[in-house]
């Protein structure tokens, strides 16, 4: 069998053979100093197409393919580029066309949930970093697998939560490390950002030139529907984890980094990894529509000696603590609120003690990820210790509120204590061949 013929007969099944993984690591380019790095970016519709211009934009990196199921979609993308930045990318729709090319060193994934997961494996294990959007998978046992195939093959993972590159967050954390807020119990996230119906729009033909077929990937066959696509995949079950996995998942990564940040300041024992209890309450409350997820959800976190709370309410209009989605951290001097574009900090009568102002950080991010390619140091949102930590919460929610009740979790056996029916949340009934996701044991 051809080289090439073995590569692709690999990434097609998702599982790495036996005798596979020394050939494929012999792939990686080592990425020198003064080196371009080339990357393939995959996925460029919306928030894609933000990764392809933050990516092009950056001096030190080449963009060499994109690659989307849309052929309208790829055909704008690399013309709206190419006229802005003289660069020239292939176009491809299959990405894995991008893993079997030696001069390829990264792929950016700005593709929907349920297409974060085989990407980044496949990448892995053909030898290459990954930056992929949040959250890491599409259910638990994903993310897990995304994690095991990094290490495996020693590979950078960036997750897309920018947030941990933002300047004015670093410095609320400076902030926190300085004590003031004392002994913390306590903290939260929200999205309180009013967003709209999507309507029962009856079912209909794919668009002309859509991969339909792949662009479903692992997810159950069905028909077509202009909602259950580009940007409204992630209301429903199959594609998306719904607001807690969309925007939720930003908070609640600040939210729990700062809330640890306080501990260590005052002493106590770091936050674990994983929470030991999750529950979730809530529903469709509000909008009449074709949406699958609740619009009004509330998700509790129990950690050994502290509570992280999660409140979504993706109708209403109006802000808490100031802030339409942010955070907050509780202590027994003050409290701290964190904002996308600032934070601030209150004393035990609501006096100000600090604040600051900032902005979002896709380019400081996406840096920081070729940078961290150079070094082979953790990115600053590492799948490992920063991504996954975050991704798992909303995925906890999510199973607990599908559940109905309280769910136990074990952290050393992914499962939840004692619940069979709730166990069948933590991954997908069936993945839809070829697009099997591979069993860690095999990779």
């Amino acid at each position: 069998m051809r080289r090439r013929d073995f590569l692709r007969q690999t990434v097609t099944t998702g599982i790495a053979v036996a005798g596979s993984s020394a050939l494929l690591q012999r792939r990686a380019r080592a990425v020198g100093p003064n080196d371009k790095v080339s990357v393939a970016v995959v996925g460029v519709r919306g928030r894609g197409n933000n990764l392809l211009n933050t990516f092009a934009d950056l001096p030190d990196v080449t963009v060499k393919y994109v690659c989307d199921i849309d052929q309208s979609v790829l055909n704008n993308r690399t013309a709206e580029l190419e006229s802005r930045t003289g660069q020239r990318p292939e176009r491809i729709a299959d990405y894995r066309r991008a893993l079997d090319d030696a001069d390829i060193d990264a792929l950016v994934l700005g593709t929907p949930d349920h297409w974060h997961a085989l990407p980044t494996i496949h990448g892995a294990q053909a030898g290459k970093d990954v930056y992929v959007e949040k959250p890491d998978g599409h259910n638990l046992i994903e993310g897990r697998t995304m994690v095991a195939a990094a290490k495996k093959y020693g590979r950078i993972v960036q997750l897309g939560t920018q947030s941990r590159s933002s300047p004015h967050m670093l410095r609320a954390m400076e902030f926190i490390r300085g004590g003031a807020l004392g002994r913390v119990h306590w903290a939260k996230a929200w999205e309180s950002g009013r967003q709209g119906s999507i309507g029962n729009p009856p079912d209909s033909e794919p668009p002309e030139g859509v991969d339909y077929n792949t662009w479903l990937g692992p997810a159950p066959k069905r028909a077509f529907n202009p909602m259950r696509y580009h940007g409204n995949w992630r209301w429903f079950f199959d594609y998306g984890t719904g607001d807690l996995g969309n925007d939720g998942v930003h908070r609640l990564d600040y939210a729990r980094w700062a809330f640890d940040e306080a501990r260590r300041a005052a002493g106590q024992q770091p936050l674990p990894d994983f929470p030991t209890k999750v529950s979730a309450t809530g529903g469709k409350h509000y909008f009449d529509d074709a949406q699958e997820w609740p619009d009004n959800l509330l998700a509790s976190f129990e950690y050994p000696d502290g509570l992280l709370n999660y409140e979504l309410r993706i109708w209403s209009g109006y802000p808490l603590h100031g802030e339409p989605e942010g955070a907050a951290v509780y202590g027994e001097n003050g409290y701290l609120v964190l904002g996308n574009r600032r934070w601030r900090a209150f004393g035990l009568r609501d006096e100000p003690l600090a604040e600051d102002r900032g902005d979002y950080a896709d380019s400081v991010h996406a840096q920081n990820f070729i940078d961290c390619m150079r070094t082979r140091a953790r990115p600053a949102a590492d799948l490992e210790t920063v991504g996954h930590p975050a991704s798992v919460l909303c995925h906890l929610g999510n199973a607990a509120w599908r559940a109905g009740r309280t769910l136990e979790f074990d952290a050393e056996t992914y499962t939840f204590k004692g619940d069979d029916e709730a166990n069948l949340y933590r991954t997908r009934p069936e993945y839809r061949a070829p697009w099997v996701l591979p069993d860690i044991a095999s990779l």
